[in-house]
C-alpha cells in the first residue's frame, strides 16, 4: 500500500509528467484506487474542444477523418477514438488517460555528473558554451546548426552537466530508434554516475523514470510537463518534420519556462527563415571535429538505370566504380530507395564482391531496412567491420557513425532522396580523423533539384568552414 514519503517519491519518479492509459500503469487495482483517492492521479478526458473541432488530448490531432467510433463492450455504446495515435492504445470515454497530480519528484543535484574526458575543438566549445548558457538562462528555444560529423553529441555535454547540477530533468529525443540505440552507450559512458534510460519501440527500458532520458519523439506522446530541458536531435528528420503531433508532443513534454534545444545538420526552410529573421536564437558550426571538409558527392549518370533495377541488375557503372575505388579496403554503404530493392540486390551484390575477391564469404555482406527484426545486430556487425558491405534504405541516413566507408546511392533521383537526405547520407563518409575522405557516389538517370541543391549545400558549408 501507499503509506509513507518514500512510497510517494517512488511513485512520483515513475509517473510524474506522464500521460498514460490505465493498462500502462503497473499498479494493482487496490493500489491504483488508493492513489486516485489520495489525488495522486486524475483522469483526463480523451478529447477537448479546439475551435469547431474535437482535439485528441494525447496527440493533438483534430482532423475529422482521423476520428472514428467503435462499439464499446464495456458500456454497450459507441465511443469516439483517435486513429492518429491508435498504435499506442485506444483512448476513449471508457479508456481514459491518467496524469500524475501528486508531489513532484526530488531529482538529484549532481556535483560532477560528466565523466567524459575528451576535449572540444574551438568551434565545438563555442557552441557548447552557448547551448549551456541557453539552459542556464532558461531560454525558450535555441537551435544548433552543425555540419554532419561536427560532433553535436559532445557539444551537449556541458549543457546536460549544468542541468543535472541544478537538479533538472533532461530528455534527449530523436525521430529514429536507430539513433537512440546509437546514443545510449555514448551518453551512458559520458555520464557514468547518472542512470540513463532509452525509450523506443521494443526497447528493454520500459519505465521512462530516469533523470536523464533518451527517447524517440513518438514516445513523447506519453509525457506532459515532465522535463526541464528537452533536446530534439535531427529536427529535420522524418517523421518529426512532417508530423505535427510530434512537435505538439515535444512542446507539451516540457515544463513551462523550460528550454527546448534543437539540433540539425540540415535545417528545413522554416527554421532558416526563423534564423534569418532573428526569431530563433542559434549557433552555426561549419567544420567537422577533425578539421577536414565534407565529402562532396560525385554524380554518375547511368543509361537505362530503371531497367537495370527492374531486372535486378547492378548498373555497369557500379562495376567500374568498384574496380577504380581509391581505397579498396574501405567498407561500402549502399543506399537504395525501397525495402524491395534492399532485399533483391543482396544476392547480385554478394556475387559481384565474391567475383572481385573483395569478400571471401556470403556472410560478409547484408541488407537492412526498417522491417528487419535483425537490423540492430547487422548494423553492429558493420560497425565492428564483420561486414564489408551493407545495403540499406534511408533508415541509416543519419545518426550512425562508421569509421571508414565509401557511400553509394543507387537511383539517387528517387523522390525519397530529397536534399536533406542526400546531405545526411554524404555525411556518413569521412567521419574519422584516420580516414576523413570517403567517397560519395550518386548513380542516377537524370539530375534532380535535390541532387544539385545537396551538392551546392555541401560546397557552401565547406566554404563557410574555410575550405576552398
Amino acid at each position: 500500500m501507499i503509506q509513507n514519503k518514500q512510497d510517494h517519491e517512488n511513485l512520483a519518479r515513475n509517473f510524474a509528467g506522464k500521460l498514460l492509459l490505465r493498462q500502462e500503469i503497473p499498479l494493482s487495482e487496490p493500489h491504483f484506487s488508493q492513489a486516485i483517492s489520495q489525488n495522486l492521479f486524475r483522469p483526463t478526458p480523451p478529447f477537448s474542444k479546439k475551435a469547431f473541432n474535437l482535439q485528441c488530448n494525447r496527440c493533438g490531432n483534430n482532423a475529422k477523418h482521423l476520428l472514428a467510433e467503435y462499439p464499446c463492450s464495456v458500456c454497450g455504446t459507441s465511443h469516439l477514438y483517435c486513429r492518429k495515435c491508435i498504435t499506442m492504445g485506444r483512448v476513449s470515454a471508457c479508456n481514459k488517460l491518467y496524469e500524475w497530480t501528486g508531489p513532484a519528484p526530488n531529482w538529484e543535484h549532481y556535483v560532477a555528473p560528466c565523466s567524459w574526458e575528451g576535449t572540444l575543438t574551438e568551434g565545438q566549445q563555442q557552441a557548447a558554451d552557448r547551448i549551456a548558457t541557453a539552459v542556464k538562462n532558461r531560454e525558450r528555444e535555441f537551435l544548433t546548426w552543425a555540419v554532419c560529423g561536427a560532433g553535436k553529441t559532445e557539444m551537449l555535454f556541458p549543457a546536460i552537466t549544468a542541468a543535472l547540477q541544478q537538479g533538472k530533468r533532461v530528455c534527449l529525443a530523436t525521430p529514429r530508434a536507430d539513433v537512440v540505440r546509437e546514443l545510449k552507450p555514448r551518453i551512458q559512458k559520458a555520464f557514468e554516475k547518472v542512470p540513463v534510460q532509452a525509450l523506443y519501440g521494443g526497447s528493454q527500458d520500459k519505465e521512462g523514470s530516469s533523470q536523464l532520458l533518451l527517447a524517440t519523439t513518438h514516445q513523447l506522446l506519453r509525457f506532459k510537463q515532465a522535463f526541464d530541458v528537452m533536446i530534439i536531435d535531427e529536427i529535420d528528420a522524418f517523421p518529426f518534420h512532417a508530423d505535427p503531433s510530434l512537435s505538439y508532443a515535444a512542446q507539451r513534454a516540457i515544463h513551462p519556462g523550460s528550454t527546448l534545444i534543437y539540433l540539425t545538420a540540415t535545417p528545413r526552410k522554416q527554421h532558416i527563415r526563423q534564423m534569418r529573421n532573428k526569431r530563433l536564437p542559434h549557433i552555426f558550426v561549419p567544420k567537422r571535429f577533425h578539421g577536414h571538409p565534407l565529402p562532396v558527392p560525385t554524380l554518375k549518370q547511368v543509361s537505362h538505370l530503371k531497367r537495370h533495377l527492374r531486372n535486378k541488375q547492378l548498373p555497369p557503372a557500379f562495376y567500374k566504380w568498384l574496380q577504380a575505388r581509391k581505397q579498396p579496403k574501405r567498407q561500402i554503404l549502399v543506399f537504395v530507395p525501397t525495402i524491395a530493392l534492399a532485399e533483391q540486390f543482396l544476392t547480385p551484390v554478394v556475387n559481384l564482391l565474391l567475383d572481385q575477391h573483395l569478400i571471401t564469404s556470403t556472410q560478409q555482406a547484408s541488407a537492412v531496412h526498417a522491417a528487419d527484426a535483425d537490423r540492430e545486430e547487422k548494423v553492429q556487425f558493420f560497425r565492428d567491420q564483420s561486414l564489408f558491405l551493407l545495403l540499406t534504405t534511408t533508415i541509416l541516413e543519419r545518426g550512425v557513425t562508421f569509421p571508414s566507408v565509401d557511400v553509394v546511392i543507387l537511383d539517387a533521383g528517387h523522390s525519397v532522396f530529397d536534399q536533406a537526405a542526400i546531405v545526411q547520407i554524404a555525411g556518413r563518409a569521412g567521419r574519422s580523423p584516420d580516414d576523413p575522405e570517403g567517397e560519395v557516389v550518386l548513380f542516377h538517370d537524370g539530375k534532380t533539384n535535390a541532387m544539385v541543391e545537396a551538392v551546392d549545400s555541401i560546397k557552401q558549408m565547406n566554404k563557410r568552414g574555410g575550405f576552398v
